[in-house]
């Protein structure tokens, strides 16, 4: 019952309409900001690197490690994965494409969050709900910024956990003896530690463990991708003509492949969602532009860097099937995984990526499900650090969310949110992979239907944000501008219901001790 509801569900939310407005919002952006994306890139990796910090903001890169934390999960590894079996090569194509574009949603959002946040509960906090009430005004935009919050503590407190801790069961059953309750009651307690303790205590701990995962995890996929070398012309070659219809064994699933594409796209990289924005609010920076340019950069992390890794090692070593859509084979390589009712899972989840590892590092020519290697261990803790941190990510989300609520007064509602997200976490360990991704990709859709109209509708200053800081940028290379990049709103910016910048101007310019850098 429970999954033919979510399953109902997810249908209306994902139909054709919201992948075609994700990439044409994505394109707008790009189009308008004259590919800020390619134009940027060296100073996106400067702004990330340094950065403001103050008692009530976290530095860029505390943003960009939290932001990822949430980004880079189970979606760089089971979400391939799926997407290869649902879409078969030619899926990771259209990942890539919404990875590029959606660079020009993130900076909307995340832009927006850094105009629009305030202080709360002796830090800041920011996100779609706040920039919705403020920038759009009115009845309307209290109404729109109310539905995104409590659409997001739905989906972040309840919908997607679930899917972390499914995939971090999934993999640890794999490769040691042990049962899934067990991982229910480790994922509690070490939630727990950490969840109850605020943003601060969860920029620490992502900042010590996203770099550290995602890195030894690239290095892994490097190793692999070296190994094969000679393969990747081809594999570029097939991933490109599976995209477009080209490759004849695939042309009869293109419908499928551009949807789960862009599905699991969105998932991994969150562009547009709404969800990367909330870290981007919480940043201390002297111009939001810089906060927008980060949090894109992030978005290539999680998709050009790790999700190509996933697939390139899943593709090189042949450790994937693809289905049709009939519920049969296209590609049937003998990859699997048992199911909890002991029948045979050939759908992907965590075994591809666990078998790629295996396979590549060891003398076996076939997948044999009794051979556990370096991959399945491997992939088992990666996993653990990739979801965990996700999960933590997703708590800070949902927190920011019920303070906007209930307008920062009801704080006892924190620990409430804390005992449900680990609850829903806990009942991912014990539920199938299938309701906890439909369950999911719901919450993600929701998210995204609301977040992507209202970074339309409030374009005006995300576009005026942008040129004044390319008009500062341009100064500065030229040596015109001495100190750093500040922002000062202008009469002409679209900022109506902003308080936090020009509060911020007049305090700067009266030497008030406010902890942004003076000009």
């Amino acid at each position: 019952m429970m999954e033919t509801i979510v399953s109902f569900l997810n249908d209306i939310v994902w139909s054709w309409p919201l992948p075609v407005l994700l990439v044409v919002v994505g394109l707008y952006f790009s189009l308008r900001m004259k590919f800020f994306q390619v134009r940027y890139l060296k100073d996106m990796l400067r702004l990330m690197l340094k950065g403001e910090k103050s008692d009530q903001g976290i530095s860029s890169f505390q943003a960009i490690a939290v932001t990822l934390a949430g980004r880079v999960g189970t979606g760089n590894i089971v979400g391939v994965s799926t997407a290869i079996f649902l879409g078969g090569p030619g899926a990771v194509f259209w990942m890539w494409l919404i990875a590029f574009l959606g660079a020009g949603s993130a900076f909307a959002e995340s832009t927006l969050a850094q105009v629009y946040k305030q202080r709360e509960d002796a830090q800041y906090r920011g996100g779609p709900a706040y920039y919705l009430e403020k920038g759009i005004g009115g009845t309307f935009g209290k109404i729109y910024g109310m539905l995104f919050a409590v659409v997001t503590v739905i989906s972040c407190g309840i919908l997607l956990p679930g899917i972390q801790s499914n995939s971090i069961a999934s993999s640890a059953v794999n490769a040691f003896p042990i049962d899934n309750w067990m991982i229910g009651v480790f994922i509690a307690l070490i939630l727990g530690a950490v969840i109850f303790g605020g943003i601060k205590s969860i920029a620490n701990v992502a900042t010590i463990l996203v770099p550290f995962m995602a890195v030894a995890y690239i290095i892994v996929a490097v190793i692999i991708v070296i190994m094969n070398i000679s393969e990747v012309p081809a594999l570029l070659a097939l991933i490109f003509r599976s995209a477009f219809g080209l490759e004849q064994q695939f042309a009869g699933i293109l419908g499928a492949m551009i949807m789960i594409g862009i599905k699991r796209g969105l998932y991994s990289n969150e562009a547009g969602q709404g969800t990367g924005a909330h870290a981007a609010g919480a940043t201390e920076v002297s111009h939001p532009a810089k906060q927008g340019l980060v949090q894109s950069f992030s978005v290539y992390i999680d998709t050009l860097f790790v999700c190509t890794a996933t697939a390139l090692m899943i593709l090189m070593t042949g450790m994937y099937n693809v289905s049709d859509d009939n519920g049969g084979l296209i590609v049937d390589n003998g990859v699997y995984q048992e199911a909890a009712d002991g029948s045979r899972d050939v759908s992907g989840t965590v075994a591809f990526t666990q078998a790629s590892i295996d396979k590549a590092f060891s003398s076996q020519d076939s997948f044999n499900i009794d051979f556990i290697g370096f991959g399945s261990y491997f992939i088992a803790f990666a996993l653990l650090f990739f979801c965990y941190t996700t999960i933590l990510a997703y708590y800070y989300i949902a927190e920011t969310n019920v303070m906007y609520i209930t307008r920062g007064k009801m704080t006892w509602l924190k620990p409430v949110l804390g005992v449900a997200l680990i609850a829903s976490a806990v009942y991912g360990t014990l539920s199938t992979a299938d309701v906890a991704w439909m369950m999911g990709d719901v919450g993600v859709g929701m998210m995204a239907w609301i977040n992507v109209i209202g970074i339309i509708i409030l374009q005006k200053p995300t576009l005026a944000i942008f040129k004044d800081y390319e008009r500062q940028y341009k100064l500065k290379k030229q040596g015109k501008l001495e100190g750093e990049i500040i922002y000062r709103p202008g009469e002409n910016d679209g900022l109506k219901g902003e308080t936090f910048w020009h509060r911020r101007v007049h305090e700067v310019e009266n030497k008030a001790e406010y902890g942004y850098p003076k000009s």
